[in-house]
């Protein structure tokens, strides 16, 4: 049986490139003001994010953006039937499921 050889010493490293800030491919569709959403989703087209500290919740589909008004509603997730109408989704929140419908509508501030 050979003796082990010595190993080769390491070459230095090369220095890295200057890191660019990481930033969220959606994060620019929901309206300025509102920032840390707390859940984000998407199913069948429509997206989602959720504002606890504003109490909002904005919804996209395609480039329209449609800000609601969450009160006490903390918004966790979607349950969208596929290709149901815009009336039709349901988010949910600690109490169980909410209707797109049943949220007050408001304009982005």
């Amino acid at each position: 049986m050979e003796p082990m050889k010595p190993m080769k010493p390491m070459e230095p490293m090369k220095p890295m490139a200057p890191m660019k800030p990481m930033i969220a491919s959606d994060s620019s569709w929901w309206p300025r003001g509102l920032d840390g959403p707390s859940s984000t989703g998407e199913q069948d087209g429509l997206r989602y994010a959720f504002f606890p500290d504003q109490k909002r919740l904005a919804v996209a589909r395609g480039e329209k953006v449609e800000l609601y008004d969450t009160g006490t509603r903390q918004i966790n997730g979607i349950s969208q039937a596929s290709g149901s109408k815009a009336g039709d989704v349901r988010f949910t929140d600690q109490a169980g499921e909410v209707e797109l419908a049943s949220l007050k509508r408001v304009d982005a501030d």
